[in-house]
């Protein structure tokens, strides 16, 4: 009977093959054996304070026949307005030109029946915008008061914030980290499952809000005749997400 032979290479390779064969598991069944069950929470944290200043948009904007003339009447003012911001003890560094414009004015007349008529020029705008940084919120209300006596006509509104504010952000922070923990147990112990190590956690962002509270000192402080201020609270938010691991 005849029997075929096979070299000892070939032999080699088919006995390679065959336990390469038995050994062999899908790369889908080894990534799920590798993935790690896991749960990821996003947690958020707030810490308010009171603001310790003040950014203020303050303007000047006047009229004229000509620009010229608009121009000198607006440096004018403007030139009384910053000297008074720094005899209230507003530094120059404190002190940043914001925006200034030269603007034609013009006016559209219509004829008897209504019909429009080329515009006509007639004169020019000046408008002088200065951002003002308060750090004594004491003096905000006497200082607003002064500057719009003096030739102010025009504001960008006013934004309250805090000089350092890291102690603010550090306490957010804490808070965040833990509301995500907090969630994570709630919704593990819910599912009857372990909550494990963390293994990722990660900021997301902070930033400060302004909170629409009012602070029993806030016009006391003030002069009969100044401008009343409401300085409120600061508030700085911030979220992180956090992933743990699931155990049995």
């Amino acid at each position: 009977m005849f029997r075929p032979r096979l070299s000892r290479a070939v032999m080699s390779g088919v006995i390679a093959t065959t336990l390469a064969a038995g050994f062999f598991v899908p790369a889908h069944a080894q990534e799920a054996r590798q993935r790690e069950a896991v749960i990821t929470v996003t947690g958020e944290g707030r810490s308010n304070i009171a603001p310790d200043m003040a950014l203020v948009e303050l303007g000047v904007v006047k009229d004229g026949k000509t620009a010229r003339e608009a121009l000198d009447a607006n440096n004018a003012a403007m030139a009384e307005v910053m000297k008074a911001l720094k005899d209230a003890g507003i530094a120059e560094r404190d002190l940043q030109t914001s925006g200034f414009s030269i603007s034609p004015q013009y006016q559209f007349p219509q004829g008897d029946n209504g019909e429009a008529k080329p515009p006509v020029l007639v004169g020019f705008q000046v408008s002088n915008m200065l951002s003002v940084r308060v750090r004594d919120l004491s003096r905000l209300g006497p200082i607003l008061d002064q500057t719009v006596t003096l030739g102010i006509n025009q504001t960008g509104g006013i934004t309250f914030t805090n000089d350092k504010p890291d102690e603010a952000i550090s306490a957010a922070r804490k808070s965040a980290v833990a509301d995500a923990i907090a969630r994570a147990k709630e919704l593990t112990a819910a599912a009857g499952i372990g909550l494990g190590k963390v293994l990722e956690i990660s900021e997301t962002s902070y930033r400060p809000q302004p909170v629409p509270m009012m602070r029993a000192a806030m016009a006391k402080d003030f002069a009969a005749e100044a401008v009343p201020v409401a300085t409120g609270e600061s508030s700085y938010s911030v979220t992180v997400n956090m992933t743990f691991a699931l155990t049995n």
